[in-house]
């Protein structure tokens, strides 16, 4: 069991969540704002993705996490900044054409997913360990070995650690791969991410195999979606890891009850400790992944 857990908090995500929450955060603003109350609540860590402001849609537009991040970075509150750069893997295949992208492709290059991570320097920045199919239909996100060797690469040059995004057993023998090529620096930073259709489901034995193939002295964290995100807590603590909650995996806090970013935060701080486990500081967060200073 991990007696001190840091907790993430995904706060927004890419999915067409906006329409079924009044509670997802869009703007750079709004997004400032949930940062704050989470990390009041309990979060040590934000995990952030941006959305156009006026649809809500996914985006990758660098002045609107320049505008997010320096909003965080200017608030009165401390916490590890981690910004996704798993965003432009999507691709969407044509019924008759395989060859030809459909709406809903956001594929460009390794390079091309990163210029926010290259100007901003958040402390973590998510890598995605490889391809799969990404729910019913045609669409699967793309993430080649050699991409993530180039983005591991560049994360170490940056100084910026990689949170290896880990959704099925294979993803997980690849981020080996590059821990043992000295692209992952120690601790490697592993996150276990159940319950995505279609990777590793979300069940407890599934979880252990994994922490088991584990690098050593990796410091992992896991989530599982949807109504199994609160029960995941106490199963990441309880297999010495850490924990996400947050709106991009579950908007629920109880059968029927929406949820905030800071209210999932809260009841995940009741789950550890309950537990007997303490939560961790920003700054205990920092020493535990073996965060640089800057």
């Amino acid at each position: 069991m991990n007696r001190r857990v840091v907790i993430t908090a995904a706060l927004t995500g890419a999915a067409d969540s906006v329409g079924k929450s009044p509670h997802v955060p869009v703007t750079p603003q709004q997004i400032a704002d949930d940062v704050i109350a989470a990390a009041r609540a309990g979060a040590a860590v934000v995990h952030v993705h941006v959305r156009h402001p006026e649809t809500g849609i996914r985006s990758r537009d660098v002045a609107l996490y320049r505008e997010a991040a320096g909003l965080i970075r200017a608030s009165d509150v401390d916490v590890v900044l981690n910004l996704t750069a798993g965003m432009g893997g999507d691709l969407v295949v044509d019924d008759e054409d395989p060859l030809k992208p459909v709406d809903g492709t956001d594929l460009v290059s390794q390079h091309d997913r990163m210029p926010h991570v290259e100007e901003l320097r958040p402390d973590i920045a998510t890598l995605d360990c490889g391809s799969y199919n990404f729910g019913d239909g045609q669409a699967l996100y793309v993430s080649t070995t050699a991409m993530l060797r180039e983005g591991a690469k560049r994360f170490q040059e940056l100084g910026v650690k990689p949170e290896l995004e880990v959704f099925d057993t294979g993803q997980l023998w690849f981020a080996k791969v590059m821990h043992a090529e000295g692209l992952i620096d120690d601790p490697a930073l592993v996150q276990l991410c159940m319950g995505v259709p279609y990777g590793a489901p979300a069940d407890v034995g599934i979880l252990q195999a994994m922490v088991n193939l584990l690098p050593a002295d990796a410091q992992f964290t896991s989530f599982a979606l949807g109504r199994d995100q609160l029960p995941w807590v106490a199963q990441s603590v309880l297999l010495g890891g850490h924990a996400r909650v947050g709106l991009e995996d579950n908007l629920y806090l109880a059968r029927g009850v929406k949820a905030t970013n800071a209210q999932l935060v809260d009841r995940a701080v009741t789950i550890v400790e309950s537990l007997g486990a303490e939560v961790a500081t920003p700054d205990q967060a920092r020493e535990i992944f073996g965060l640089v200073t800057r």
